[in-house]
């Protein structure tokens, strides 16, 4: 496949993100029209722009041409130096992790410089079939990606179902807006079976390795508080069947909901680090389904508002030494690196494939610079403003 579109769908919907992770041009919520396409038209996929020229003439074709050329070696050029630390002008260093959704995707994250797996998808294993995965498949499958990262940290988000990546076999009640519904830690906390077997079969996989478990969607603490109580039975079950496990891992959540972000100073208290997911945590923020083709482009990530959500979190898990990474899409987007360096994250994890352009980005400027792009992004008053700022300071 060199690249697709769709009628439906936004930038940060599942398609688009695993298109990403994948390497495929894709530009997606194009409307029925795309549908009419006559066979063998002559196209141009404009995954950068989120544009489809058709029948392009030979100019814009050789124009194109250049543009894939220049990418390439500029790729190539990162590349070089994707396996050095992400570290700035004045000696500040990130960490960079990869964003994996299967075992097929660990050998490619160390191979484009990835330090760890900053969110490893595990609903991969629970789509696309007739009934939940084992305990025994979920250790083998979790344990082949432990052993691919050697002791590279991983964190191991447990099951995120519901919203855009629903599970027939689950049986879950038809609900009007699956996006405020029973997704993420609601459904595995009223599925305490389904979660503890998920538990075990993580722990099993984490003996002798660095694993970190996060808990999606999370709004309270009282959430973690029950999380914490299922850890402990399946660690407790394990020992009893006298099966080696990991003795301890961090725990963590994502902030996905503005509700998060406002007690994370309470949060704190109960976790061990934070994971930003600004997919979710924009769409949530800004009123607008990440999915609805008309209003995708209002859930933009670099809206003040979900910037200074951001902030929040950081300021909040100073005090408690809990460190903050972002896993979403933002994450890989070279232009929003210096603010969300200047935000003070720790962590940066993205699909593989934007590993190296984004390390390269941070090498450009000081922990100073950064500082003072994002307090002025900070003051902005639109996403639109804030990407106009930022193109101006991009290196």
């Amino acid at each position: 496949m060199l690249a697709f579109c769709t009628s439906s769908g936004g930038p940060t919907s599942h398609v688009a993100i695993l298109s990403k992770a994948l390497g495929i041009p894709a530009v997606v919520g194009l409307g029925d029209d795309i549908r009419h396409l006559d066979n063998d038209t002559l196209v141009i996929v404009d995954g950068t722009h989120g544009t489809v020229l058709i029948e392009p003439n030979a100019a814009t074709i050789a124009q194109y041409q250049q543009r894939i050329n220049a990418h390439s070696q500029r790729q190539q050029e990162a590349l070089k130096y994707a396996h050095q630390p992400a570290t700035t002008l004045d000696g500040k260093r990130i960490e960079i992790a990869a964003n994996l959704g299967g075992p097929a995707e660990a050998k490619a994250a160390l191979e484009y410089g990835a330090e760890g797996v900053g969110l490893l998808r595990t609903e991969f294993l629970f789509l696309n079939r007739d009934a939940a995965p084992d305990e025994e498949e979920q250790t083998a499958v979790y344990r082949e990606i432990m052993q691919g990262m050697g002791q590279h940290p991983v964190v191991a988000r447990t099951l995120d179902i519901g919203g855009d990546k629903p599970a027939s076999y689950l049986q879950l009640p038809v609900e009007m807006n699956p996006f405020l519904g029973i997704r993420g830690l609601r459904l595995t906390l009223m599925l305490p079976e389904l979660f503890q077997t998920q538990l075990r079969a993580l722990l099993r996989a984490g003996a002798g390795h660095h694993l970190k478990i996060m808990f999606p969607m999370v709004t309270s603490c009282e959430e973690i508080h029950q999380a914490r109580y299922y850890i402990e039975q399946a660690r407790a079950d394990l020992s009893a069947r006298s099966i080696e496990a990991a003795t301890y891992c961090e725990i963590g959540i994502m902030v996905e909901v503005p509700a998060a972000a406002l007690i994370a100073d309470r949060l704190a208290e109960v976790v061990d680090f934070f994971s930003i997911g600004t997919n979710d945590l924009a769409q949530y923020t800004l009123a607008a389904d990440r999915t609805n083709t008309s209003v995708t482009g209002l859930a933009d990530a670099l809206h003040p508002a979900v910037l200074r959500l951001i902030q929040m979190v950081i300021e909040a898990a100073r005090p408690h030494h809990r460190w903050v990474g972002i896993c979403g899409e933002l994450a890989g987007d070279t232009l929003a690196t210096p603010v969300l360096l200047g935000l003070g994250l720790d962590e940066l994890s993205m699909n593989a494939l934007a590993i190296p352009l984004v390390k390269q980005a941070i090498r450009r400027y000081t922990s100073v610079e950064a500082r003072s792009i994002a307090t002025h992004a900070l003051a902005l008053d639109s996403a639109a403003e804030v990407h106009a700022y930022l193109q101006q300071q991009a290196r």
